[in-house]
């Protein structure tokens, strides 16, 4: 009898101490599921059981609370759409929508004036998860008018991105994130003498060249990008950067581009893990 009861103690200490594997042999950790594309589905998560699930066509960020267990935030509480402009640049072809051709890698340009001035922002109560969404329009050529199109068949790439003010358009950009880290590996340069740092985020380009002369396409092309940071509270304001670049300015003329002259939309989501 005594040794019936020794084996069942030893039996039990075993499963308490001892390491779980799913489609591993060789658990490393408590719990360990195995596989390059293994997966975990807990049905108390789920869209018919957790009314805090998105739904089908989302997905929804899971939190570990003070105890450790995991749970969905609520929707109020954790996901929050700041920001969301149909048309958010002034629509317009002046000096404050100019960006002038560098060569190649020579920085970028701040571009566009928000419609509605200072009064245009968002503000953060707690640290979030910011996803930015953007597509912001431009014309190119050498006075951007039907009759002075680019006719030197040379390439040029056009690459825009998205930084951040603090309060209004007018105030100081902002170089790093939540964390104290800079934005995107920056700084970067947003003026084109370099004399002003940004943190640019969803940095996307794309080709230009034009070989049929006056007869090209000129206007009315846009670039779209996402991209996330993680910012702390306060109040920021959406800003434009871009660059014209080609890689050999000589005989080209003064090139110029135009930031925001069309329907230029900005969303801006909050993810909130505070």
């Amino acid at each position: 009898m005594k040794k019936y009861y020794t084996l069942i103690i030893f039996t039990f200490c075993s499963s308490i101490f001892g390491q779980v594997g799913v489609n591993t042999t060789n658990p490393q950790e408590q719990l360990h599921v195995g596989g390059a594309n293994s997966t975990i589905r807990i049905d108390g998560l789920n869209t018919p059981n957790n009314v805090n699930n998105l739904g089908t066509a989302s997905s929804t960020p899971v939190y570990v609370d003070a105890d450790g267990d995991l749970v969905l935030g609520t929707l109020t509480d954790n996901v929050e759409i700041l920001f969301d402009s149909a048309n958010y640049l002034v629509d317009v072809q002046d000096p404050t929508s100019l960006i002038n051709q560098v060569g190649s890698g020579a920085g970028f340009s701040q571009g566009g004036i928000p419609i509605g001035g200072t009064a245009i922002s968002f503000t953060l109560t707690r640290p979030a998860i910011v996803e930015v969404n953007y597509s912001v329009t431009w014309n190119v050529g050498k006075n951007v008018t039907p009759t002075s199109r680019i006719d030197d068949f040379r390439a040029r790439i056009v690459q825009t991105a998205m930084y951040f003010r603090q309060n209004n358009y007018l105030g100081p950009a902002v170089i790093n994130d939540y964390y104290g880290n800079p934005i995107n590996g920056g700084p970067w340069c947003i003026t084109s003498n370099c004399m002003e740092l940004g943190g640019l985020l969803a940095i996307n380009g794309q080709f230009y060249n034009n070989i049929a002369g006056n007869q090209g396409e000129w206007r009315n092309f846009r670039n779209t990008a996402s991209d996330y940071v993680v910012l702390g509270p306060g109040t920021y304001t959406p800003m434009f950067a871009a660059q014209l670049a080609v890689g050999d300015t000589g005989g080209t003329g003064a090139v110029k581009l135009y930031l925001g002259v069309g329907m230029d939309e900005v969303q801006i989501v909050a993810y909130y893990f505070n």
